[in-house]
Order: C-alpha cells, then structure tokens, then sequence
C-alpha cells in the first residue's frame, strides 16, 4: 500500500471513530467489551484455583449438583459443555478488540508499518508463553503447541492482514478455512476422519512434534478457531460503525448467533460433522462462535444499551490484565498459590473437623480471593501489562 493509500485508509478509520453512535467509543472502551472479556478472564482464573473440582466433589455422581459443575469441564470427545466455549470467548473477545486497538493507534499518529511491526512483535510473544507454559507444565524443555496463546498469535496475526477488508471477504475467508478443515481431515481418512487420536491433527502433530496429546488436542487447531477471532474483528466493527443504530446491531448479532447454532448443531445431529471441541471440527467452530455471537448481543444490549453495569466493575478488573493473570494463574495458581494458602487454610479451619470437601472448596475460594485482588491491586495503581 502506498503512503497516498495508507493515509486515505487512516482517514476512512478515523471517520468510523467519530460517527460512532455511542459516545464511549471516542475513548476506544466499551462496556460491554470490558465485563465480557473480564467475565471470561474470572471463569479461567477461578479454573486455576481449583474451584469448579472442588464444587464437583461436593455433589454425588448423578446428581443435579454433580450434572451442572460437570458443565464447567471439557467434554471427552462428541458433545459441547458450557466449558468448552471459554476459549472460543477469549479468542473471538480478541477480535472484537482488534478495530478499536487499530483505530486508537492510528489516531495516535502511529504509521502502518508500526502498526505491522507491534502486531508481529506481539504474536511473537503470545507464541514464546504459549510454549513456555508447556515447558513449565513438563518441568522440563519441549516444544508442543497445544496452548491457547500459541493458537492465538496465528489468529491475531491473520485478522490483522485481513481486518480492513470488507465484510463479505472476511467472512467467506472465515468460511473457507472451515472448508480446508474439513478436506483435510476427510482427505486423511476418509471411512473415520474425527477418531482421537487417529486423525489428521494426530498426524500434524507427530510431523511438527513428534508426539499426540493424551487429551486428543492438535496444534492445527489454529486453522478453524482462526474463524473466532475473525468474526471477532467482523463484530467489532460492526460496533464501530455509525451506519446501525444499537437495536440494529443487536437483532444483526442475535440472527447471525442463532445461524450459527442452527449450522453447528444442525451438522452434528444430521451426522455429517460431530461437535469436538479438542480438534475444532467446524461444528464445534460454528456452534461456539454462534455462543460468543450472542454473547456479546447480550452484554451489549444490557450493558452499553440499558446501562446496567455496576454489577460489571468485579469482573472488569481481572479483564484489564488478562495476559498477565492468566500467565499468573496457569504458573502459580495451580499448584504454588493452592499449596500455600492450603497451609493456613488447613491449620486453621482443619483444627473445625469439617470435611475434606468443604476445606478444598474453602481453600479454592480463597485462592480465586488472592488472585482477584491482585488485579484489583493493579487496577488501583495503574499498573497494566501489555504487549
């Protein structure tokens, strides 16, 4: 692109900043993007306290309470738990992000290249944590890319090349790198191409690794999830754009939300793509995409629309350093802060005779209590983390 053509396109983006219809927009905050992406950030950091096994251990198998804490882990293979769309919300949050992160940084001043070099920078970085957070769950030196933040820096990387195009284009990219999953996996097998273990992910892994994951998990997952963030970004400009008011682009949301369930549903109960979230079938990809789709209807509608958000300042908090915490969490959370707090937790509350249930739960909460104040510790100073 030309610097002629780059300072037309600056302008363009400028221009959809200062039509916004919400005024909140002119400082690139938006509310309801600020609890969303805060309320997924709680639900993995309160993951890494432990809490939700501790809630489980509370309830006998085949029970009500055992039946909903079941739902905040990974389903096995076939199926989808309210779990399993956590990291789809945090990609496509990512991508809603992204139009707002581009036009602040264009207002400041910043040239394209900059922009390009930031954005590079940054997806080498998520990539460096991703592995490093393996080695530390090995203990030891490996390369595996099975984590959320390796997929990440390809996905950020690819809607940047592709946010300024239009619409229609970034949407039929979406689709088609759903269509290349599926050849892929199909071309590989044929007769059974979603057995775990036994799939064309497996296989990608052994070429890139060496080895599979136990837990069925592949790398290529980056491909389809990929979709997440696109639409992501396709959100978040549809938010920026003055050409709709609110209600508009909340009923725009809720359609294309429900298209979404109706296609990934629809494609695992006619039996021609089951929903799996471990190796991102592209029901799985449609089905949670539509969740976060109407996820963010939600929030927009309850929060930037009906102002009703005091109840958002708990969550927010954690949202502001969200590479921070969960890097802490991933790191210390399970096992370090859990040990220590254990510690004081048993000494004290085990001298009650309560049940070793009831102490685990105690010591969840208190470590989940530990790491939402030290965002909220953060917060108060104005200490921000980003890359």
């Amino acid at each position: 692109m030309t610097s002629t053509g780059f300072s037309d396109y600056k302008k363009r983006c400028l221009s959809i900043l200062n039509m916004a219809s919400n005024p909140k927009l002119h400082q690139q905050r938006l509310g309801s993007l600020d609890a969303y992406r805060g309320i997924t950030m709680f639900l993995l950091i309160a993951e890494s306290a432990l809490i939700y096994r501790a809630l489980l251990d509370l309830f006998a198998e085949g029970s009500f309470g055992h039946s909903f804490f079941l739902q905040f882990t990974h389903h096995p293979w076939n199926g989808l738990r309210f779990w399993d769309l956590i990291q789809p919300f945090f990609m496509f949050i990512v991508g809603v992000a992204m139009p707002f992160s581009l036009n602040k940084r264009l207002a400041q001043e910043e040239s394209r290249s900059g922009v390009t070099r930031h954005i590079i920078w940054r997806s080498l970085i998520l990539f460096l944590f991703g592995t490093g957070l393996h080695c530390v769950y090995a203990e030891a030196l490996v390369f595996e890319l099975w984590n959320v933040l390796t997929q990440l820096s390809f996905t950020i990387l690819l809607t940047y090349f592709l946010i300024r195009k239009p619409l229609s284009v970034q949407l039929a990219i979406s689709l088609g790198l759903l269509v290349l999953t599926e050849i892929m996996y199909r071309l590989y097998d044929p007769a059974a191409p979603f057995v775990k273990g036994e799939n064309f992910g497996s296989f990608t892994d052994l070429l890139l690794m060496g080895k599979i994951n136990g837990g069925g998990w592949v790398a290529i997952n980056c491909v389809p999830t990929a979709a997440h963030t696109l639409w992501g970004a396709m959100c978040g400009n549809i938010l920026l754009s003055s050409r709709f008011r609110p209600a508009d682009k909340i009923r725009y949301f809720v359609l294309v939300g429900l298209a979404g369930l109706m296609l990934g549903y629809g494609l695992d109960w006619t039996g021609i793509t089951p929903v799996i979230k471990r190796i991102s079938t592209s029901a799985f990809v449609f089905a949670s995409g539509g969740w976060a789709i109407l996820a963010l209807a939600l929030f927009f509608w309850l929060i930037d629309v009906k102002k009703v958000k005091g109840w958002t300042f708990f969550f927010i908090i954690v949202g502001m350093n969200p590479i921070f915490i969960y890097l802490f969490a991933q790191i210390l959370g399970h096992d370090w802060l859990t040990d220590f707090v254990r510690i004081f937790n048993y000494g004290t509350l085990g001298v009650l005779g309560l049940p070793e249930n009831i102490l685990e739960l105690f010591n969840a909460v208190f470590t989940l209590g530990i790491m939402w104040y030290l965002c909220y510790f953060l917060y108060q100073r104005k200490i921000f983390f980003k890359i």
